[in-house]
This record gives structure tokens, C-alpha cells and sequence, in this order.
């Protein structure tokens, strides 16, 4: 997370943001994908509502993680809407791979707090100490993080041919509307590749 929050933060500076909202991006909507996006929108001269609209797309695999956690995230309602906040990929996938209930919740909680605490500093770090790096996101290989991080999730999830082919499904929908679709969408599109891989591949009578 360190060399994805520094670019980040880098990213942040390019585009023209204070150090300030560098940090509220990170700590407000903290998601990393989706700040991304937004600020690409933002540094190619879009609309704040443009930028809005690709972080919204690309959030909503969010609901998704949320019908996989609830189960687990029981409690009061102020509560489980603190949670909410913590619903990214890495704690989903973490907590989502225990068994037990409670080990569920141990592995989304605090994948999300040391996440969260890891994101918003090395963003404050990119956007100070390394705004005038030049290309360093590119010439350190810190844009190579990004879908490093997320192989690295996915990876222990290709367990049999089912897994592959349900994820070569949804990655083969996203890149081939990369070149014509706004931010968000090949993500949004790719999702349901994967749904309709994972039906045809279910055996009869599962869920």
C-alpha cells in the first residue's frame, strides 16, 4: 500500500490539489481506485461532477462487498456504518477468506484500520515530500503497485478452472471497453461478466 499511496499522493499534486485535499480524498472517500479515477478526470481539466460519476462507477463493486461482509458485521447501526467506511478490497478479501464469523470480522476490521492508517500517510508523503519528483510514479515503477496489488488478491482465489475462467471472463469485458468507455464503466461491465461466467459455471442447483 506504501508505493500505491505514494503515487497517489504524486498523482494529487499533478493534477493541481493542495496537500489538504490530498488528504480529505484519502480520508474522506478512501478508496483507491476511485481517487485515482477522479483525480485522472480532474488533471485532464473534467468537471468535479465528472469526477464524482467515475468514482461512484467504480465504487459500486462495493455493494457487492457488502452482501458478502454483512453476514459477519453484526452490531448497531452506528456501528456497522463505521464499518461501511473500511469496505475496500484488501479487507473484504481478507475477511471474506476466514471461516468463522469472528474471524471474518477480525480480518476485515483490521485490514481496513492498518490500510486505512498505511493510505492516508504515504498519500500526505507523496503529496509533500515527492510533488516535485518529476515523473517518479513512472520512472520508480510505482504505477506498476496498482495492479500488482490487486493480482495479489486475486491470486489465492484461483484455486480451480471454475475461478479462472470466471476472472478471465470479467478481464477480458474491461479491456476491451478500456479504449471506449469512460472511467468506471470497464469495471462496472466487467463485474457482470464475471456474474454471468460464474452462473454458467455453477453447478446445477447452486447458488
Amino acid at each position: 500500500m506504501i508505493p500505491f499511496g505514494l503515487a497517489f499522493g504524486v498523482e494529487t499534486h499533478q493534477a493541481g490539489l493542495a496537500p489538504w485535499k490530498a488528504a480529505a480524498l484519502s480520508s474522506i472517500v478512501f478508496t483507491g481506485s476511485a481517487q485515482f479515477a477522479a483525480v485522472e478526470v480532474l488533471s485532464r481539466g473534467g468537471a468535479a461532477i465528472s469526477a464524482v460519476a467515475a468514482g461512484l462507477l467504480l465504487n459500486l463493486r462495493s455493494l457487492a462487498f457488502g452482501v458478502v461482509m454483512a453476514p459477519s458485521l453484526e452490531g448497531p447501526r452506528w456501528k456497522r456504518a463505521l464499518w461501511s467506511h473500511l469496505m475496500i478490497d484488501e479487507s473484504t478479501a481478507v475477511g471474506s477468506g476466514q471461516v468463522e464469523a469472528r474471524w471474518r470480522r477480525y480480518g476485515f476490521v483490521y485490514t481496513g484500520l492498518a490500510i486505512f492508517a498505511t493510505w492516508n500517510i504515504s498519500t500526505l508523503v507523496g503529496a509533500i515530500a515527492l510533488s516535485s519528483a518529476g515523473h517518479v510514479v513512472t520512472d520508480w515503477g510505482l504505477d506498476a503497485t496498482i495492479p500488482a496489488a490487486f493480482l495479489a488478491l486475486l491470486w489465492p482465489r484461483l484455486v480451480d478452472r471454475r475461478h479462472v475462467r470466471v476472472a478471465l471472463a470479467g478481464a477480458l469485458v474491461a479491456l476491451a471497453l478500456v479504449p471506449v468507455a469512460p472511467p468506471g464503466v470497464p469495471i462496472v461491465a466487467g463485474a457482470v461478466g464475471i456474474a454471468a461466467a460464474w452462473r454458467r459455471s455453477s453447478p446445477p442447483g447452486a447458488a
